[in-house]
């Protein structure tokens, strides 16, 4: 079977997309691909579709365009604010232990609340919820009952409340592992290269999507860094990036500009400008959300490790003033929509918007704060991921509730070759020895 993201018809779509996104007109393609079948193309639709995908490929940026989004770490710099930001903590070991398990457990919770409805639209989540008297949600979901009309089969009984064991496999926390692994093999210092290598020993090729799937395959024809982000990779600035940053946060407390600088290693593997800051940007967040409490400084920490007139700068920006101009968290949603729901449903900046409107309206509550990420739709799963990461590093293991963890009996799964089941303490233990090494 024909690998889908080799699909010539579907590469098309998606670069037409990108180029749309940094502001090209691209209506005549989009018109010539809708005139090819989805399934079983001639080879004459095939040269067609390659056609179109070429064509979208080698658009220019626009001459008008408006943003700055270089793709090296020196030109990063250059180009981000990085003003004030600050160096080290002074947790004790306890409370900084405490505060990396509240990382992975809240990751691992988040993960889990928006797994069932991934990929769902907003208005679909809220009328599923409404459902089954569930709306607005503040656990996980119930078991939602199937629609066959409309295509639903169900959800996993072991994803719903009150059938919930452990936190089950998900690209979303692998990347977490597979992150902390090369960590502790290959030190900080490690390179994008040595991420590559991880993901060829360790990390199934058929557990991979978009971006990721495409640079790996990239990796085994031979392609090295940063060709493997670009070759027939229309997914370049998807969330791909942006799931991989935790690991590198969580051990760089206090030491934002560290932890951007190891995911931008990471990212450039497989993503490019917004794609690399998404990564960037949660890595950065994470570490200042060892040192303060406030969700709007952790933001504007991460905000000053990318570009500051960058797409995702400005995105990230505009949700944080429409959370302090709005008390009702779904008006803000609807502005979000409004500017930004023409990007795919698993772009890094609308998705990255929706887990600052989590962060800004979680008020000190985990549970609102992953909630809200996870009904505002798209990638649910990663937003409710990130937002549980971060808030579950600024509160700690201790705060959270009983409701969110006890339920995963402190077991996560994964996909990484050698790590199928894993102690949530052990790999806070784990990040704890890798934090030290870093930090002292």
């Amino acid at each position: 079977m024909l690998d889908p993201y080799l699909n010539p018809e579907r590469l098309a779509k998606a670069e037409i997309s990108q180029a749309e996104s940094v502001g090209h007109n691209c209506s005549d393609m989009s018109e010539r691909l809708e005139k090819l079948p989805k399934d079983n193309l001639t080879d004459r639709q095939i040269a067609e579709a390659e056609s179109i995908y070429n064509e979208a490929l080698a658009l220019a940026t626009p001459t008008e365009y408006p943003y700055c989004e270089p793709s090296t770490l020196t030109d990063i710099r250059k180009e981000s604010p990085q003003s004030e930001q600050p160096c080290g903590h002074s947790l004790s070991e306890q409370a900084l232990r405490d505060r990396i398990l509240g990382g992975w457990l809240g990751r691992a919770a988040g993960c889990l609340l928006g797994k069932p409805v991934e990929g769902w639209s907003r208005q679909r989540i809220c009328n599923a919820l409404e459902g089954v008297a569930s709306y607005p949600l503040d656990d996980y979901f119930p078991e939602i009952p199937p629609d066959e009309g409309a295509g639903f089969h169900g959800m996993p009984k072991a994803w719903t409340r009150g059938n919930i064991t452990r936190a089950p496999r998900d690209d979303d926390t692998d990347y977490t592992i597979l992150g902390l692994h090369v960590l502790q093999t290959r030190g900080p210092a490690f390179t994008t290269e040595d991420v590559g290598n991880a993901w060829l020993e360790l990390l199934p090729y058929r557990k991979t999507y978009t971006a990721e799937r495409v640079a790996y395959r990239n990796l085994v024809n031979g392609l090295r860094p940063p060709e493997t982000a670009t070759h027939l990779n229309p997914y370049r600035e998807w969330i791909g990036a942006q799931i991989r940053a935790d690991a590198f946060g969580y051990a760089s407390p206090g030491l934002p500009e560290l932890a951007a600088e190891m995911a931008f290693r990471d990212a450039s593997l497989s993503h490019v400008a917004n794609g690399i800051y998404g990564e960037m940007w949660v890595a950065a967040m994470i570490a200042g959300a060892f040192i303060t409490d406030d969700v709007e400084q952790v933001i504007e920490i991460g905000l000053g490790e990318i570009p500051h007139n960058c797409r995702l700068a400005e995105a990230v920006r505009r949700t944080v003033d429409w959370c302090t101009e709005e008390t009702d968290w779904e008006k803000v949603r609807d502005k979000i929509d409004a500017d930004y729901g023409s990007l795919h449903g698993v772009h890094t900046i609308n998705n990255a918007c929706l887990v600052t409107l989590g962060l800004m309206k979680a008020e000190g509550d985990f549970g609102r704060g992953i909630c809200i990420s996870v009904m505002g739709g798209w990638d649910t799963d990663c937003n409710g991921a990130t937002a549980g990461s971060v808030l579950g590093v600024m509160l700690g293991a201790d705060n959270l509730p009983s409701k969110w963890v006890a339920p995963l009996n402190d077991t996560l799964e994964s996909a990484i070759f050698g790590f199928a089941s894993n102690s949530m303490a052990d790999l806070a233990d784990r990040t704890l020895a890798v934090s030290r090494k870093i930090t002292a």
